[in-house]
């Protein structure tokens, strides 16, 4: 890629160089015929003046003769570079330049040619003339007296070809000096795109790093352009590949392991069954049953936690807090024979799951029902807390009266298949607690316990308070 960047940015460049070029040379070339056509007519002006003054004695003390006007002109003329000049008398050359110009045109029989015989008697003639060794842009001015003996001319010409040599060098040192800037900025091109283009390198050097086992590497962000931003897009991408795929080894490894356990339960009791004695029959179906049960509830624990990763797993919608917690009380009472009541309650509106919340709460509440003896108070309450920032905080929490968490396992009860110490219950996946924990993390808040054994336990659910409008 550097290598394409590179090459359409010297693409360009050349481009633009050679239009800039092109132009500015078609300009100089039109510039410099201008120049000369305009030399040669200041020069014709200029012996036009002279040859109004022939009858000024201050000027001419003695009678003035077509070569003696020649003669006149052609000594208080000094060509300029490139110029040359004869007079022509009787179609042969009577005066040439002074030996000073370099522009020889007496030396040049073709050019003498044309100025003898292909001129206008009367008119002043200014065209190209091509001969074997150059090109001369020349005028031809005629000089006519009353006694003169023959046609005679002035010649004023410029070498063409040699100021066209001179344009055509300063054009080559263009030429060089744009060669060598181009040479420099593709030096500096190379190392500019480098630098542009190292989010791309640590991608692929990053990708090629990558394999099924770790999904850990990420790209280092560079800058703050587009490929910044593509460079933390990619990131984000890999934090969900390796979700996704940490979620599904998890998954893999929670089937391998929780499921070995009630199919190899259900295939004892059926190898040992006697099919001809009836109670037998009769207790190993309700062994393989209860069984099978516990594995569609441990099965439908896993499938959402494997859903725990996915962008939708929750889907916010505007919800009255205080609405959705009297219907949290009312699913509640089937649970158990407890005292259900609130404790506190906010009429706050905010961004949530109320699906996701629901089933994180009642969680909760089944865990209380199964640690609390009955007829005992399960309270359920929210409440909102404000920060020196100035952010609010959610919270939803379940407080009960049962046999509480010893204070070592009150981490590891969150964790996949984490169970206390103290725990009597023998039934369950396991998994409660731990997709409570997804769902408040998929709200971007968390789950936390406080707990005395023998008194009971809170379990509050905190999530960021999002009022309506506020993006997810």
């Amino acid at each position: 890629m550097r290598s394409r960047v590179l090459a359409g940015m010297l693409g360009l460049i050349t481009i633009a160089f050679i239009v800039t070029g092109s132009v500015v040379y078609l300009l100089q070339l039109s510039s410099m015929d201008d120049r000369i056509d305009d030399s040669l007519q200041r020069s014709v002006e200029e012996f036009r003046v002279l040859a109004a003054r022939h009858a000024d004695p201050t000027v001419f003390p003695e009678p003035v003769t077509a070569e003696v006007l020649l003669y006149t002109a052609m000594q208080q003329t000094l060509p300029a570079n490139h110029e040359g000049m004869l007079s022509i008398v009787n179609e042969k050359v009577r005066w040439t330049a002074p030996e000073v110009v370099d522009l020889r045109l007496e030396n040049d029989p073709e050019f003498v040619a044309w100025a003898a015989g292909s001129t206008s008697l009367t008119d002043v003639v200014v065209q190209s003339v091509a001969t074997a060794k150059t090109t001369y842009r020349a005028v031809s001015v005629p000089v006519s007296l009353g006694d003169q003996a023959g046609p005679a001319h002035l010649i004023f010409a410029y070498d063409y070809t040699a100021e066209k040599r001179a344009l055509n060098q300063g054009f080559l040192m263009y030429l060089l000096v744009g060669l060598v800037v181009l040479l420099t900025a593709g030096v500096a091109g190379w190392l500019l795109v480098g630098r542009i283009l190292r989010p791309i390198t640590l991608l692929r050097d990053t990708a090629r790093q990558i394999s099924e086992s770790d999904l850990s590497q990420r790209i280092e962000v560079v800058g703050r352009d587009d490929l910044a931003e593509l460079t933390v897009t990619v990131n984000a991408m890999l934090d969900r590949l390796e979700n996704a795929m940490t979620s599904q080894r998890q998954l893999l490894d929670d089937v391998g392991h929780e499921l070995r356990t009630p199919v190899t339960i259900i295939q004892g009791h059926l190898e040992l069954m006697d099919p001809l004695d009836p109670d037998d029959v009769d207790q190993s179906r309700d062994i393989a049953l209860a069984e099978l049960d516990r594995m569609s509830f441990l099965i439908n624990d896993l499938v959402t936690l494997a859903k725990s990763n996915r962008i939708d797993f929750v889907q916010p919608v505007a919800t009255n807090v205080g609405t959705l917690l009297d219907d949290l009380l009312d699913k509640a009472h089937p649970l158990g024979d407890r005292s259900w009541k609130i404790g506190h309650r906010n009429e706050a509106v905010a961004v949530l799951d109320p699906h996701r919340i629901t089933q994180a709460m009642l969680q909760l509440c089944s865990n209380a029902v199964k640690f609390s003896a009955p007829g005992s108070t399960i309270t359920l309450g929210t409440n909102i807390n404000g920060s020196p920032d100035g952010k609010k905080t959610l919270r939803f929490w379940v407080r009960d009266e049962g046999i509480g968490i010893a204070p070592e396992d009150q981490e590891r009860i969150f964790e996949r298949f984490g169970r206390g110490h103290n725990s009597k219950r023998t039934e369950g996946s396991g998994l409660g607690l731990n997709i409570v924990a997804a769902i408040a993390a998929a709200h971007h808040g968390s789950v936390d316990v406080s707990s005395d054994p023998g008194i009971g336990s809170t379990f509050v659910v905190e999530i960021p308070l999002r009022a309506t409008g506020e993006a997810h």
